[in-house]
């Protein structure tokens, strides 16, 4: 068996093979049908116009192959790069922020310790790639600058599109356009947002919602890395990234769809709790075994079981719960 998955992660000490092979050879079937399909939409042009059809197809999955190529299109990301040929490199040339600088040095080792790509002795070595891409996006966005939970998200994006210039543009579209103030030094959009899933929580799934009123859970310390991280290191790799296809073509109600599936999914489970740090272990637990490993079926369900989501509800809660976290503040 392979001690390191196919983007360079070492697999745990007690990872389980056996399921996993289980699932893959099932998937396998998925992916190869899927790259079929895939080859005669793009009929080998490097474009692809937004609609119902290409939704669908996304929503299945993009293969490996034409990932970057597509998440390039859809996230508005690849119009932004040819809009300003040079840009990134004359970032990179440019005066530095001494403490920008500082900052993202700290935590370039602290980035994917479990992934061969990214040691010091790889060659070649993706560190160097990352602190290019995280310091070109601090001197780009001034206003978020680096703030911890950028690195893990430009470390995937580096991994899929092998491109820095690329991975550059992409988490620009993730932080500039799709995720809403997440990583500002306030981080009103976060916070926001994990009182937005709150309410939904009590909308879709009211007795856990009411069990984390009554031991006083805050939602911020059981879902506020699915948010920053976009469930890297939480969800396994493949279900991380068939959640992105999607992420980057319909935005961040995703999110709140995946993390509705969760607990709407494990919600006897999680009602056995019966105190606080029953109840924080048992979040950690439901991102775990064969219900994330499947992301086939997984992200079936994530269209499936929390029900209508539009994009208006959304929308008009962040308002009051931006009204709310500012208060608070």
């Amino acid at each position: 068996f392979c001690r390191v998955d196919p983007y360079g992660f070492e697999r745990p000490e007690d990872f389980d093979y056996a399921s996993y092979e289980a699932f893959f050879s099932r998937y396998l079937v998925v992916l190869t049908r899927r790259a079929i399909k895939w080859s005669k939409l793009l009929k080998g042009k490097n474009s692809i116009q937004k609609s119902l059809k290409v939704k669908r197809y996304i929503r299945k999955g993009i293969p490996n192959e034409h990932r970057a190529l597509i998440w390039m299109i859809v996230s508005g990301a690849q119009t932004n790069m040819e809009q300003n040929p040079g840009y990134y490199q004359r970032l990179l040339e440019g005066e530095k922020n001494d403490k920008l600088v500082e900052a993202i040095k700290t935590d370039m080792n602290r980035t994917f310790p479990d992934n061969v790509k990214f040691r010091r002795t790889a060659d070649p070595c993706l560190q160097h790639t990352l602190y290019n891409v995280l310091v070109a996006y601090g001197h780009h966005n001034k206003a978020v600058g680096y703030c911890q939970g950028m690195n893990f998200i430009a470390g995937y994006l580096i991994l899929i599109t092998k491109n820095e210039e690329e991975s550059f543009w992409l988490l620009d579209a993730l932080i500039g356009r799709i995720l809403p103030d997440y990583y500002s030094p306030a981080m009103l959009g976060l916070k926001t947002d994990q009182e937005v899933l709150g309410e939904l929580v009590k909308m879709k799934v009211p007795g856990v919602a009411e069990l984390m009123e009554r031991h006083g859970v805050m939602w911020t310390l059981v879902v506020s890395r699915w948010f920053i991280c976009l469930f890297i290191d939480i969800l396994p790799v493949e279900t991380v990234l068939r959640i992105w296809d999607c992420l980057f073509y319909e935005g961040s109600k995703i999110i709140f769809r995946v993390a509705l599936t969760l607990i709407k999914q494990h919600q006897a489970f999680i009602l056995e709790a019966t105190n606080f740090p029953d109840i924080c272990d048992k979040f950690k637990q439901i991102t775990k075994g064969t219900f994330v490993t499947e992301c086939h079926t997984f992200m079936q369900k994530i269209f499936t079981e929390p029900g209508s989501l539009s994009m208006a509800t959304i929308d008009k809660l962040r308002e009051t719960c931006r009204e709310k976290v500012l208060s608070q503040g």
